[in-house]
């Protein structure tokens, strides 16, 4: 059985949300389930944490954020936006 019931539950986006927010405390997030499905996902991210780095390891961060709901399987797809402040 798929881990995907808890993301798409509104609790599930909050869960994701929530991780992304404590990687990035001063960050604009937005999720979106973007199949209606529960496991595939869009995160935006803007965040002062990202200035000065390529996108490469924009992203990377937050991978690293998400990591426990990518491993799990509950997020099968995650198309990542991200951008800095400055």
């Amino acid at each position: 059985m798929r881990a995907t019931s808890l993301a798409s539950s509104p609790m599930g986006r909050e869960r994701i949300s929530g991780l992304l927010r404590s990687a990035f405390p001063d960050a604009t997030v937005e999720v979106t389930d973007r199949t209606g499905t529960g496991d595939h996902f869009h995160v935006a991210v803007v965040s002062a944490a990202f200035d000065g780095l390529s996108l490469v390891e924009q992203h990377r961060l937050v991978n690293r954020a998400l990591e426990p709901l990518l491993t799990d399987g509950t997020i099968h797809e995650l198309r990542i936006t991200t951008k800095g402040t400055g």
